[in-house]
């Protein structure tokens, strides 16, 4: 399926009733046709309430149930409204706007749901980079006095992947990491980089064993060669500038550390799909992945925040 709008008035004629928005839910989560969650049968009738029940195993399934709409009180219109205004704006979205455009009564409900979004911006199973891939590390944070290095106390790490597409940047990948050292970086590389791809690293010990995975590895030295690593690897630290630029601009750097993996999210997203013309097709897109994506409830979202951890069970929350 490829239909998708165009522009806000094609989405407001594509989506004006709830049956519609459930019709193309439903054929983004079964494009070959309705699967029992529980057996995999694709048997099955459609119940007065909406709900789909098996033929075999008479479980009764919702289009909504295991992806990031379950338990919304909400109607699925308003989601794809949005949905279709976090992917039109430009330098990224704030559960201010959102709570503002949508006229949601708390600022809470629109955080869950722009939260519940960002988990759906990447894809399960996406493609991993290839070519010639640039790897770095970069601390997003304030300055802070007496540390040296890769040394941080209060500043998050985050490894980047920049794949060149002759002289530009082509896609990227990014990752919060809690150090700099071998178990946290090679991962990261395993599951961004296709092997056989070739590495531009500079000589950190943290990235040594990628020559004996499948990689060819280029570890440039800096001190030898009488440049800066942006000079050397220009790609990856201009990602790492315009992620901080982003941050700063469109959050004000008001990113606490638990929720910065799904702001690199976010960010990921919009970089890697820069060139779209279409803003629908991005609507159709992050609307697809948020069919394959599991629910989080609020609580579940603040439960390791500093200062938050577990609020009483507001239903309010649940979006």
């Amino acid at each position: 399926m490829d239909e998708y709008p165009r522009t806000l008035a094609e989405l407001e004629a594509q989506f004006s009733t709830e049956d519609a928005c459930r019709e193309y839910l439903f054929r983004l989560r079964w494009p070959e046709g309705f699967a029992c969650p529980r057996c995999g049968h694709t048997e099955a009738w459609e119940m007065k309430s909406g709900l789909f029940r098996c033929a075999r195993c008479k479980h009764k399934a919702s289009v909504t149930a295991g992806t990031i709409f379950q338990d919304t009180r909400q109607p699925l219109r308003l989601w794809f409204r949005a949905i279709w205004w976090v992917v039109t704006q430009k330098n990224g979205a704030s559960a201010l706007g959102v709570k503002r455009i949508l006229g949601l009564r708390s600022y809470e409900t629109a955080w869950t749901w722009l939260h519940k979004l960002r988990r759906a911006m990447v894809r399960p199973g996406r493609d991993r980079l290839s070519g010639r891939v640039e790897v770095d590390e970069s601390f997003v944070g304030g300055e802070e006095e007496g540390v040296h290095g890769r040394e941080t106390e209060r500043k998050a790490l985050v490894v980047i992947a920049a794949q060149e597409n002759g002289a530009g940047i082509g896609r990227i990948r990014m990752r919060r990491v809690p150090d700099a050292s071998r178990r946290s970086l090679v991962p990261f590389v395993q599951e961004a980089v296709e092997p056989g791809a070739t590495l531009l690293t500079d000589g950190w010990d943290g990235y040594a064993p990628l020559e004996s995975m499948g990689y060819t590895h280029k570890a440039i030295r800096l001190r030898k060669s009488g440049k800066n690593a942006s000079e050397l690897m220009p790609r990856v630290h201009r990602v790492a500038s315009l992620l901080k630029r982003w941050l700063m601009g469109t959050q004000q750097g008001a990113v606490s550390r638990e929720h910065l993996p799904y702001y690199l999210d976010e960010f990921t997203f919009r970089f890697n799909r820069r060139g779209s013309r279409h803003r629908g097709l991005l609507f159709y897109r992050l609307l697809q992945h948020a069919a394959l994506v599991g629910p989080v409830s609020y609580e579940g979202m603040i439960l390791h925040v500093p200062g938050r951890g577990r609020r009483r069970g507001d239903p309010r929350y649940r979006g």
